[in-house]
């Protein structure tokens, strides 16, 4: 997540073997360059995992083109706060027209103030010449000293630059598709190299033996372009997008005359290169800035097709096998458990049950078959569990199809925004399940009013959320963050949700309703039986709270690596270990539930409706609680907006957790309680 970002079509990496290896699907196609070819940068947004808010580039004063154009965005960058915009650093300025009349240099000269043999001369028609400045960001031609502009920083744009350098605001750049990152060696690290995704605007610090900090902008940067180059053809890919900033305090001599002014502190031909920031330039008011850069090329032996490993590559697989074996530990000892219930305990009691003639014989080997004529009995507010149970079913079939996309080869990190777009896109075409799971379970619970069933199922849960994302962005809006959702967007929200999922609620619901409702293995007698005084373990806050802690168990570590993706702006690729630890929470949310409710029936309580859903459920506590300690060790987050973005977020992470881990834990007791009873001889 940074989040931001992510339009299905995603790249393959198998991640089991500790070593990713992808490729990529048609539609996300390579594309080739030949020697001078021009290359487009483009700017995304000013991010920081400080504040957690996102601003659009040309929010700060940077050099800009003098027409800004967006990229079109799919609603998943959009909700990221993606702003992906063209860049000066290929910017071709306006051509000079001249009829071939009027000498060529000279009209050069007035345009860019460069000498004849700087210009290039493509003839576009008769009697005109096209006058282009020899200034361009091409495939394979080094530049050195290139000069964006120059700017002179007013009073507020000093305090904005100023802002962002104390919040670690950092620029992203794009080049075909790849992120800029910055690499950073590290030698007491496994990998010798790691890599910072963006640049920051500038640095704080002491110069020249001053005691106070002052800020200093990165104003001049070092680009480094790899390609994978054809043996057979003059074509080449690229592979890599490199950067090292610098701070430089650019000196000239006589006027300034645009692109072409000799810089005293960079000049190719007097080979002075900016090699360090010895000289850096200070970010105050009326201070004059010219941004510069370098465009290096270098052939790599990397191929196309695993570019990204580079940039995925992480150094903590052991971590995640660990984090498979504690997880798999948790659900054989589960395993175990239900077993033991099922093949001796419970095959035991059926066997005496079904020989014994003599009722009392049988209710003192165990109380479970004596609550029989109460346990499919209605429980209270019926109406509400079916809602959260038809909710779970959506939600589940989103993940479940979301993740089987990613393990096949349809989920990457290149495609911005994809994996949110398909994610809302699958939870709205997966109303049709909700509908039909809710209205199914109603219909059990000899329930009428189907259709207020069905409009809470469709209202409810994305309501909850609607409301608590819609408190966040007017927030977000305050800050005038990009990562504000525009009009538009919110509105297209609404009209999904709206226009197509609770249709196919709707649907799904009256296609439930329609079938014939489910028969119970057992006769439901009229007068409930009184619940005997029950231990302390098995009150029912005891009871689920401790029935939520083998399933959160099973997944915080996979989780402090998807918060580090989503908070710290990392890129998260792992779907094989995060379909495995997804199977094992599956497992372990139906186990576990199945033991409790097994002791809670021989306690004689039978009142486990709520109860199965609540066990499991209630690992979303955990989540949440884990969420609160990751945000005081791991994040550096002081602006109380952040803070509050933060909590916000993760409480609809937290509530999406307990709609979908309940649901799991309640079919799994559901199913269990059919077959137990089923299987015994009731008079």
């Amino acid at each position: 997540m940074a989040m931001t970002h992510p339009a299905l079509l995603f790249l393959l990496l198998v991640t089991c073997t500790g070593a990713a290896r992808g490729f990529y699907l048609p539609g996300v196609a390579p594309v080739d360059f030949r020697k001078n070819d021009l290359l487009t940068v483009q700017v995304s947004q000013l991010s920081s995992i400080k504040t957690q808010l996102p601003y659009s580039y040309y929010s700060l004063p940077f050099c800009g083109p003098d027409t800004i154009i967006n990229s079109a965005e799919n609603l998943g960058e959009v909700l990221r706060g993606d702003r992906i915009e063209n860049s000066l650093y290929v910017y071709t300025p306006p051509s000079c027209v001249c009829p071939l009349s009027v000498l060529v240099l000279g009209c050069c000269s007035e345009m860019v103030g460069a000498k004849g043999d700087s210009c290039m001369f493509p003839v576009i028609g008769s009697g005109e010449i096209s006058i282009v400045p020899d200034m361009q960001f091409e495939m394979m031609e080094p530049r050195l000293c290139q000069i964006v502009c120059r700017i002179t920083l007013g009073q507020d744009e000093a305090r904005d630059l100023k802002e962002k350098i104390d919040d670690e605001y950092r620029i992203n750049m794009i080049l075909d598709n790849l992120p800029l990152v910055v690499p950073i060696k590290r030698l007491d690290q496994e990998a010798p190299t790691v890599y910072q995704q963006g640049v920051h605007v500038g640095i704080k610090g002491q110069y020249s033996g001053s005691k106070e900090e002052k800020h200093f902008i990165h104003n001049h940067f070092t680009f480094l372009v790899k390609y994978h180059k054809d043996a057979n053809t003059d074509l080449a890919r690229i592979v890599a997008f490199e950067v090292k900033p610098f701070s430089i305090k650019h000196e000239y001599d006589g006027d300034w005359k645009g692109n072409s002014t000799p810089l005293k502190t960079c000049d190719p031909h007097s080979r002075r290169l900016v090699v360090d920031s010895d000289s850096p330039q200070e970010v105050e008011a009326s201070q004059e800035i010219v941004f510069t850069y370098d465009v290096n090329f270098e052939e790599s032996p990397i191929k196309w097709a695993s570019r990204w490993d580079t940039y995925l590559l992480m150094a903590d697989d052991q971590i995640h096998w660990f984090s498979i074996v504690n997880s798999l530990m948790i659900v054989l000892f589960l395993s175990g458990m239900v077993a033991m219930i099922m093949l001796r305990t419970l095959y035991r009691d059926i066997s005496k049950y079904n020989q014994l003639e003599d009722q009392e014989d049988a209710q003192e080997e165990t109380g479970w078959k004596l609550v029989h004529g109460d346990v499919f009995r209605p429980p209270v507010n019926a109406d509400l569990l079916c809602i959260y149970v038809g909710t779970g079913v959506q939600f589940f079939g989103m993940l479940l199809v979301t993740l089987l996309f990613a393990i096949l080869g349809l989920l990457s990190p290149s495609n911005r925004g994809g994996l949110m777009t398909a994610m809302l896109l699958l939870w709205v075409f997966m109303g049709l399940f909700a509908g039909y799971s809710s209205s199914r379970l109603y219909k059990m619970f000899k329930g009428s009013d189907w259709k207020n069933v069905t409009i809470k199922t469709a209202l409810m849960f994305p309501g909850t959320v609607f409301a608590i994302f819609f408190v966040l962005n007017a927030l977000i809006w305050g800050e005038k963050s990009s990562g504000a959702v525009p009009f538009t967007t919110m509105f297209a929200l609404v009209l999904l949700w709206f226009g197509i999922s609770m249709p196919l609620v709707f649907v799904g619901s009256y296609l439930g309703f329609k079938k014939p409702a489910i028969e119970d293995p057992v006769r439901t007698n009229k007068i409930p039986r009184a619940i005997p005084e029950q231990p302390w373990y098995m009150n029912p806050v005891v009871s689920v709270l401790i029935g939520g802690i083998l399933p959160f168990g099973a997944v915080f570590i996979e989780l402090f690596f998807i918060l580090t993706s989503i908070w710290l702006h990392q890129f998260y690729y792992i779907f094989g270990f995060l379909f495995l630890v997804f199977v094992i929470l599956i497992l372990t949310c139906a186990e576990i539930t199945i033991v409790l409710c097994y002791f809670q029936l021989c306690g004689e309580d039978y009142q486990w409706w709520w109860r199965s859903y609540l066990t499991s459920g209630s690992s979303a506590l955990y989540l949440f609680l884990y969420a609160t300690f990751y945000f005081f060790t791991k994040l550096e987050i002081t602006k109380t907006v952040s803070g509050v973005l933060y909590f916000g977020y993760m409480l609809i992470a937290s509530y999406a957790f307990f709609v979908l881990t309940g649901t799991i834990g309640f079919y799994a007791c559901f199913w269990f309680t059919r077959l137990i009873y089923s299987s015994v001889k009731i008079d």
